[in-house]
C-alpha cells in the first residue's frame, strides 16, 4: 500500500492544517517584521525581497494545495490579488515609479500564464492580469467584467463571456508555471543582444534554440516582461501544455488574437472582424485578420512583438511556422520570438528557407550565477539538527548543475519537499556525491527524487501506472474518472500527485486540484522523456504503448455501458472522454496488422459491443467533437463490416471539420484497418489521411505513416491493371515527402523504383502517363546527384518516353516541358551533349510562353531559361546569348520586389550573369552593378539562412574578380574573410561542404600568389584533400576535386621540389582521366594537364620511363584537336 513516510505529513494530511514549522502559504509574502529565522519559500514569491505587499494566510485552503505550496519551493499556485506596482504599458503615459533593479527583482517568475507573479509581468494572460489596478492603461481596460463597446463590430453575432471577449476565441489551458526564477543579469548579455536584434534587425523571426532545461522559457518570460514594460509586447503564450495532436494552427492564431486582444483593447475590434470573416480560409488569411490587421491598426511606432515559448512541444508546429513566411513583408509592424529544442533550419522543416529568420543557440547560465541562485535558496531550506549547506557543497552543486537552471531548481525543490522521510542534509549529501557526467545529470537527479519519493516496490509499482496512464492521458480528468479509467484508487492517485509535486514544473490553477492532467501538462520534458527512455531503471520507466493500450481497453469498457442518454453532454467526465478518446488510444497501443489485432483484449471487447451501443457512440462521438451536428441516422452498423463500415463514414463526416479533427479521422481509419484487415481501400485511404496531416502541420514523421500505410495497400493489391499504378505513384510521393524532410536517400531510390513500375503500367494513351515522367525523372536528377553514373544511365532511358508523352496534350504540360528540360540540362553537364541542352532551351521558351506574367511561377520558368542560355553562351560565346540571359533576369528580378522571399535568389542569379558578361567584355560598371546586387542578396539571407553560404561565396567569387581589376589586397582578405564563414555554415557531412572547401582553397592560393606566404598554400591542399575525401567515387563532382587538388599539389611542387608530391599529382590526374573516358566533354583537358606534369617530373628527375605514355597522350590530343577543327 502507498504510504507518507514522514510521520508529521500523515498528520498534516490528515488535519489539513498548514504546517507549524513553515507558516507561510504559497501566494504570501511575509512582511519586513518577520524574524531572520523564520524559514521562507525560495521560489514561490515573486514581489521583491523589500517589498512592503502583504498577503495574509488562508487557514482554510485545500490541505493538498497547502502541502504543495509549503513543500515545493518552485510552486507558483498563489492568489492573483496581489497588489501591483504601476508600470506604463502600450499606449500609457503613466510614469514608471521602479528602478532597473528593481524591475529586475520583481520579474523573476516570469512564464506565461502565471497567477502567482504580478499581473505587470509574465506573458498576458486573461488570468493572470485580471486584478491590474486601473492605471495600467489600456492592459487594465481589456480585462473589465464588463461588456466593452465596440466600435464597428456588430456584437449581436456573438456571444461575449463576462469579460467581454467573443465565447468563439480559444484561450490555452490555465496551467500555472513553476519554473526557475529569473536571476538578475544571469542573462544580461543575451537580453542585450536580443533586444537590440529586436530592434535593429529586419528578420520577421527571432528562435533561440537550446536543449531541455537550458532556460528557454525563463528567458522567453523576462523578455516578455521586457517588452511588455517597453509597450512593445503584442502577445505571449506558451505551448508547452499543448500535448496532443488536436490543436490545429488555427487555434493557435485565434489564441494570439485573445492575448493581443488582453494587451492592446483598441485591436478587438479588428479581431471580431477576422472571426467574422476567417470561416473555411486559409492559414495565411487567419494571419493577416486575427494578428496582421489587428496590429496594424494600433499604428504603433515599432513592431510589436509576439512571444511563442515551447514551439516544438506543440506537435503540430511546424506547418504554423511554415505560414509565417507570409508575414516576412510585415517585420516592421509584427515580430516573432520563438523557443524551440532544435534550430529550424537544421531540422529539414520543409520551408523554412522561405522565412526571414535569426536564430540564437543559447547557452548554460555561468557558473556565478547558479552559485549565487545556491547560495541565496539553500539558506532557506528547513535544516535539522542544525545542519546546513557548506560551501564545498554549493561548489559541487555549482559544477553538477552544469550551468542547467532546471537542474538547480529541482535540487531546491527536492530539498524543501517534506515528504520525504530523509533530512535534508542527508538528501544534499546523496546529490553533492554524484559523479555522473553531464549528459546524464537530470537523469540521475530524477532517479534519485523517484527513489526517494517512493520507496517501495509496491510505491514504484503504482508510480508506474499513474505516470503511464498521465502521459497516456488526453485531456484532464477529475480524480475520480481518473481513477475509473487508469484502475488506481483516488486516495492512492492523490497521494502519488502530492508526492510527485516535488518535481512538476506547472500547477494547476486554483479550484481545479482534484483533476489529474497529462503529464505534459506539469512536468518538464526533459522528466517525460526521462520516464520513457529505454535506459531508465525498470522501476521508474514506462512504455507509452502500453499505457494507451490499458486506457483504451478502459474506455471500450465505458463505450459498452454507455448509458441510454440523449446527448453527450448528459454523460459524466470520464464517460465523455471514452466516447471521444478510445480510438485514439486503441491507434496509439494496438498491433496495426489483422493477425496480431485478432489476438488483443481491445478485438474482444469490441465484439462485444452491441450494434445499438455501437451506434449511440458513433452519434456521441461527432456531437463531442463536432456540436449541432446529426450522424444517428446516416450510420447503420448493421451493414456489412460494422465497426469497419461506421469508422470510414465517421471519418467522411470529420472530413467536414477541416484540419481540427485530423488526428481523429486518422484514429478512424487505424481501427478499421486493424479490424478490416485486408482492405486495400482502408489502408490507402489511411495513407492520404496521413499525407495531408503531413502537409498541414509539415511533420515528417506524418508522411513516413502515410508511406507506411500506401505500401500495405500496395501490397493488398493483387490486380496489375492500370488503377495499381495510381498506387505505386502515391506510395513513390510519400516518400519523395519523406525524403525532402530529412534527406535520407534511400527514400529516393525506392521511389524512383516504384515510379519505373508505374510507367510500365501506364501504356503511351494513359492520362497520368506524363505526371508519373515528371516525378519519375525529378526522382532520377535527385539520385544522378548522390550515385553518379547509375542515375544518369536511369535518367537516360526515361528521357525518350517522355518526349513521347509530351506529344499529347495535357494540363500539367507547362511543369512537365520544366521537369523533362532539367533532365536534359542535367544529361548535358554529364556528357556535354549539345543537341541536348537545346533541347532543354526550346522547351523552356514554351514553358515560359505558356506563363505569360502576371503568372506566379512565370519568374521561375525566367530563371530556368536564362540559366539554361547561359549554359549555351559557355559552349559557344555567343554574346547574344548571353545578353538574353541577362534581359529575361532582369524581368525576374522586377517581379519579385522587397520582400519577396525569392528575391536574394533573382538577384544572385542576375549578378552571376552579369559576372560572366563582365569576363565577355571588361567594363567595370557591369562588374560594379554585379558587386551591388550580391551585397543585397547577403543582405536578404542572414545567418542562419540555408542560402547563406551560396550568397558568401558568390560575394567572395565578385570580390575576386574586384582584386583582379584593381589588384587591392582588402578585396581577397574580405573574400577569404567570407568563404571561411561560408565553410562554417557548412559543417560535415553537409553535402555543400566541398563547395565552399575548394572555393576557401581557390582564394588561399590567390593570396599566396600576392604575398608568397607558404602557409596559405599549405591551408588550401589541406582543404582540398579534405574535399577530395568528401567526394569519393563515383561521385558525379571528383574529377573536379581530383583537378583543383593535383593543380594545387603542382604548385607546391614548383615551390619546394618536392618529387613526391609531383609524384602524388600524376596519380590524381591519372585517376581523374580514368573518369573522363574517350568522347566526355573534358577529356581533352584532362589529357592536357597529364601530359604537362608528366613531361616536369621527366625535367625534374631526368628519368625517361614516362617516353611512351606522353608520346600516347599527345598522339590523342592532336586527334582530339583535330577532331574540333573539323567541327
Amino acid at each position: 500500500m502507498f504510504k507518507f513516510k514522514s510521520s508529521r505529513f500523515r498528520a498534516l494530511w490528515n488535519s489539513g492544517k498548514s504546517t507549524p514549522e513553515h507558516p507561510t502559504s504559497v501566494g504570501s509574502v511575509p512582511n519586513q517584521d518577520v524574524s531572520p529565522s523564520t524559514s521562507r519559500d525560495p521560489l514561490t514569491h515573486s514581489l521583491s525581497e523589500d517589498s512592503d505587499s502583504q498577503l495574509p494566510e488562508n487557514p482554510s485552503r485545500n490541505p493538498v494545495e497547502t502541502l504543495r505550496s509549503t513543500a515545493n519551493p518552485t510552486c507558483l499556485v498563489a492568489s492573483t490579488s496581489t497588489a501591483t506596482a504601476q508600470v506604463p504599458f502600450s499606449g500609457s503615459s503613466a510614469p514608471s515609479t521602479m528602478s532597473d533593479s528593481e524591475i529586475d527583482l520583481q520579474t523573476r517568475l516570469v512564464f506565461p500564464h502565471s497567477p502567482q507573479a504580478p499581473s505587470w509581468v509574465g506573458p498576458s494572460s486573461a488570468s493572470s492580469i485580471v486584478n491590474a489596478p486601473a492605471s495600467m492603461s489600456s492592459l487594465a481596460g481589456a480585462h473589465h467584467s464588463q461588456m466593452m463597446h465596440l466600435p464597428n463590430a456588430d456584437a449581436r453575432h456573438h456571444s461575449f463571456n463576462e469579460r467581454g471577449w467573443p465565447d468563439e476565441l480559444p484561450k490555452l489551458p490555465e496551467m500555472s508555471t513553476k519554473r526557475a526564477d529569473y536571476l538578475p543579469n544571469s542573462r544580461k548579455s543575451e537580453v542585450e543582444q536580443l533586444c537590440e536584434r529586436e530592434s535593429s534587425g529586419a528578420d520577421l523571426v527571432l528562435c533561440i534554440h537550446g536543449p531541455a532545461g537550458i532556460g528557454k522559457s525563463t528567458l522567453a518570460g523576462h523578455l516578455s516582461d521586457k517588452f511588455r514594460f517597453d509597450g512593445r509586447l503584442a502577445a505571449s503564450i506558451s505551448l508547452d501544455v499543448c500535448v496532443t495532436n488536436t490543436l490545429g494552427s488555427e487555434a493557435i492564431i485565434k489564441m494570439i488574437a485573445r492575448e493581443i486582444g488582453s494587451i492592446h483593447r483598441q485591436a478587438i475590434p479588428k479581431i471580431v472582424e477576422a472571426i467574422d470573416q476567417c470561416h473555411g480560409t486559409s492559414l495565411e488569411t487567419h494571419l493577416q485578420k486575427y494578428i496582421l490587421e489587428p496590429l496594424r491598426s494600433l499604428k504603433h511606432p515599432q513592431p510589436l512583438i509576439i512571444i511563442i515559448d515551447a514551439m516544438d512541444e506543440w506537435p503540430n508546429h511546424p506547418r504554423f511556422i511554415q505560414a509565417l513566411a507570409y508575414l516576412n513583408s510585415q517585420s516592421h509592424i509584427v515580430k516573432f520570438i520563438l523557443t524551440d529544442r532544435l534550430k529550424p533550419c537544421a531540422s529539414h522543416l520543409p520551408g523554412i528557407e522561405k522565412i526571414s529568420i535569426y536564430t540564437y543557440a543559447l547557452g548554460p547560465i555561468s557558473k556565478e550565477a547558479i552559485k549565487a541562485y545556491f547560495c541565496k535558496h539553500l539558506q532557506t531550506v528547513p535544516w535539522e539538527d542544525g545542519r546546513t549547506a557548506t560551501s564545498a557543497d554549493v561548489e559541487k552543486l555549482t559544477e553538477l548543475s552544469g550551468g542547467l537552471p532546471v537542474w538547480a531548481a529541482t535540487v531546491i525543490a527536492l530539498l524543501w519537499h517534506q515528504f520525504n522521510e530523509s533530512p535534508p542534509h542527508e538528501i544534499l549529501e546523496e546529490i553533492v556525491g554524484s559523479r555522473r557526467q553531464v549528459g546524464g545529470r537530470l537523469g540521475e537527479l530524477y532517479h534519485n527524487a523517484l527513489a526517494r519519493l517512493f520507496p517501495s516496490l509496491e510505491d514504484r509499482k503504482q508510480l508506474r501506472r499513474y505516470l503511464g496512464a498521465t502521459v497516456a492521458l488526453q485531456e484532464p480528468l477529475s480524480l475520480s474518472g481518473f481513477s475509473t479509467l487508469s484502475g488506481i484508487r483516488s486516495h492512492l492517485a492523490k497521494r502519488i500527485q502530492f508526492a510527485l509535486s516535488a518535481i512538476q514544473t506547472r500547477s494547476p490553477p486554483p479550484g481545479s486540484e482534484t483533476m489529474v492532467h497529462p503529464a505534459g501538462a506539469v512536468f518538464h520534458l526533459s522528466f517525460i522523456e526521462y520516464v520513457q527512455a529505454t535506459t531508465t531503471e525498470p522501476s521508474f520507466s514506462i512504455s507509452a504503448f502500453d499505457s494507451h493500450s490499458a486506457l483504451g481497453l478502459a474506455c471500450l469498457s465505458q463505450v459498452r455501458n454507455l448509458p441510454p442518454l440523449s446527448s453527450v453532454s448528459h454523460l459524466c467526465g470520464h464517460q465523455r472522454y471514452a466516447v471521444k478518446y478510445w480510438q485514439c488510444h486503441a491507434s496509439k497501443g494496438t498491433p496495426r496488422l489483422n493477425d496480431q489485432w485478432s489476438q488483443t483484449e481491445h478485438c474482444l471487447a469490441l465484439q462485444m459491443i452491441s450494434a445499438e451501443k455501437q451506434r449511440q457512440w458513433a452519434t456521441f462521438f461527432v456531437e463531442s467533437l463536432m456540436p449541432g451536428h446529426t450522424t444517428s441516422m446516416t450510420i447503420d452498423s448493421g451493414q456489412r463490416g460494422g465497426m469497419v463500415n461506421i469508422s470510414g463514414k465517421l471519418y467522411k463526416v470529420l472530413r467536414r471539420s477541416g484540419e481540427d479533427c485530423l488526428e481523429f479521422r486518422v484514429a478512424c481509419l487505424e481501427v478499421a484497418v486493424r479490424i478490416g484487415g485486408g482492405d486495400f481501400r482502408a489502408w490507402s485511404r489511411l495513407g492520404r489521411c496521413y499525407q495531408a496531416w503531413g502537409k498541414s502541420t509539415g511533420r515528417s514523421q506524418m508522411y513516413e505513416e502515410a508511406a507506411a500505410a500506401f505500401r500495405y495497400a500496395l501490397r493488398l493489391r493483387t490486380n496489375r491493371s492500370p488503377p495499381r499504378a495510381e498506387s505505386l505513384v502515391k506510395l513513390a510521393t510519400a516518400l519523395w515527402r519523406c525524403y525532402k524532410g530529412n534527406a535520407n536517400i534511400d527514400f529516393i531510390d525506392e521511389a524512383a523504383s516504384l515510379l519505373h513500375r508505374a510507367l510500365n503500367l501506364c501504356p503511351p494513351s494513359h492520362p497520368d502517363r506524363l505526371s508519373v515522367l515528371s516525378k519519375l525523372a525529378r526522382a532520377l536528377r535527385s539520385l544522378q546527384y548522390y550515385r553518379g553514373h547509375p542515375g544518369i544511365k536511369a535518367l537516360k532511358k526515361a528521357i525518350s518516353p517522355f518526349r513521347k508523352a509530351l506529344a499529347t496534350p495535357h494540363p500539367n504540360r507547362p511543369s512537365s516541358l520544366n521537369a523533362l528540360a532539367s533532365a536534359l540540362k542535367t544529361l548535358y553537364r554529364h556528357d556535354g551533349s549539345i543537341g541536348k541542352l537545346i533541347e532543354a532551351v526550346s522547351l523552356l521558351r514554351e514553358t515560359l510562353a505558356l506563363r505569360p506574367s502576371p503568372h506566379p511561377r512565370r519568374p521561375s520558368s525566367l530563371n530556368a531559361l536564362a540559366n539554361a542560355l547561359k549554359h549555351i553562351y559557355q559552349h559557344d560565346g555567343s554574346i547574344g546569348t548571353l545578353n538574353e540571359a541577362v534581359s529575361l533576369l532582369r524581368e525576374a528580378l522586377a517581379l519579385r520586389p522587397a520582400p519577396h522571399p525569392r528575391r536574394p535568389t533573382s538577384l544572385s542569379n542576375l549578378a552571376n550573369a552579369l559576372l560572366s558578361l563582365y569576363k565577355h567584355d571588361g567594363i567595370i560598371g557591369t562588374l560594379n552593378e554585379a558587386f551591388s546586387l550580391l551585397r543585397e542578396a547577403l543582405a536578404l539571407r542572414p545567418a542562419p539562412h540555408p542560402d547563406r553560404p551560396i550568397s558568401l561565396n558568390d560575394l567572395a567569387n565578385a570580390l575576386r574578380f574586384l582584386y583582379k581589376h584593381d589588384g587591392r589586397i582588402g578585396r581577397l582578405n574580405e573574400a577569404v574573410s567570407l568563404l571561411r564563414e561560408s565553410l562554417t555554415l557548412r559543417p560535415a557531412p553537409h553535402p555543400r561542404r566541398p563547395i565552399s572547401l575548394n572555393n576557401l582553397a581557390n582564394a588561399l592560393r590567390f593570396l599566396y600568389k600576392h604575398d608568397g606566404r607558404i602557409g596559405r598554400l599549405n591551408e588550401a591542399v589541406s582543404l582540398l584533400r579534405e574535399s577530395l575525401t568528401l567526394r569519393p567515387a563515383p561521385h558525379p563532382r571528383r574529377p573536379s576535386s581530383l583537378r583543383k587538388l593535383a593543380h594545387a599539389l603542382q604548385t607546391q611542387f614548383e615551390q619546394n621540389g618536392d618529387v613526391d608530391v609531383l609524384d602524388e599529382a600524376i596519380s590524381l590526374r591519372r585517376e581523374r582521366l580514368v573518369l573522363r573516358p574517350p568522347g566526355h566533354k573534358h577529356r581533352k583537358s584532362g589529357v592536357k594537364d597529364l601530359v604537362q606534369l608528366l613531361v616536369k617530373r621527366r625535367e625534374a628527375t631526368g628519368d625517361d620511363r614516362d617516353r611512351r605514355e606522353i608520346r600516347g597522350l599527345k598522339a590523342e590530343l592532336a586527334a582530339l584537336r583535330g577532331k574540333k577543327a573539323k567541327k
